[in-house]
């Protein structure tokens, strides 16, 4: 089984430098965690670009929810999204529904014209579709889509668990990975490797007084070495 991928949520440099020293994989840089994650400035980018070397995944959202906003809403984010490629930004998160759940196809197909084939996350709007398995299908052809931030649930990995074994189970060798976070408890992790799933996902857990307070290189760093453990074995029989 291959090494876990670890993506810590960031506000900025300094979360980004305690995220690398602790060992994380990955950064997901968001602006607004009052609004559940926004796209950051294009300033805050560049300083999380100049201070470490990890990947770094660039959200592309303008408001709280998953409805794009309408037609001036994703010029804007085109914008946005254009602006940060200029500074350097190859990776992204996005993700958005229609009033129906069903997956805003023009929107998508929009920023993913903009992104030009940059890996991407379609992040947990899944969680709110009106169904999981129509939603990836219709995602299947965008280019760049590799990876689906999801808890299973819009209440979290505690109730979302069961979804998120049964589709590790069916998951295709090729599919986009998933990528678990929303609620994500260390007690999860071991059912979630024993899965065979490899991506973890967390942003308060690593923080020892909410949001308010930076990302803990400690509490980061304990999670890698849970991680990196060997997962269980599955019982037989």
């Amino acid at each position: 089984m291959s090494r876990p991928i670890f993506e810590v949520i960031a506000l900025g440099a300094d979360d980004a430098l305690a995220a690398q020293a602790g060992g994380a994989d990955r950064l997901e840089l968001v602006a607004d965690m009052a609004s559940d994650g926004l796209t950051p400035s294009r300033e805050t980018f560049a300083a999380v670009r100049a201070a470490v070397d990890l990947p770094v995944r660039v959200m592309l959202r303008s408001r709280d929810g998953f409805q794009v906003g309408g037609p001036a809403a994703l010029d804007a984010l085109c914008a946005d999204a254009a602006a940060l490629r200029a500074e350097g930004a190859r990776e992204f998160v996005l993700g958005f529904l229609d009033a129906d759940g069903e997956p805003d196809i023009a929107a998508l197909t929009a920023l993913a014209g903009v992104i030009d084939g940059c890996r991407w996350t379609f992040h947990r709007a899944l969680d709110r579709a009106a169904d999981r398995d129509r939603l990836r299908a219709r995602l299947a052809a965008l280019p760049g889509l590799d990876a689906y931030l999801t808890a299973g649930s819009p209440n979290g990995v505690d109730d979302g668990l069961p979804v998120l074994l049964a589709e590790a189970a069916r998951a295709a060798v090729d599919a986009p990975r998933i990528l678990v976070g929303g609620g994500l408890r260390a007690g999860h992790l071991p059912a979630l490797r024993a899965a065979g799933i490899d991506g973890f996902h967390v942003g308060g857990a690593v923080r020892a007084g909410g949001w308010a307070a930076p990302v803990d290189p400690a509490a980061v760093r304990t999670w890698r070495e849970a991680l990196d453990a060997p997962p269980a074995p599955v019982p037989v029989g």
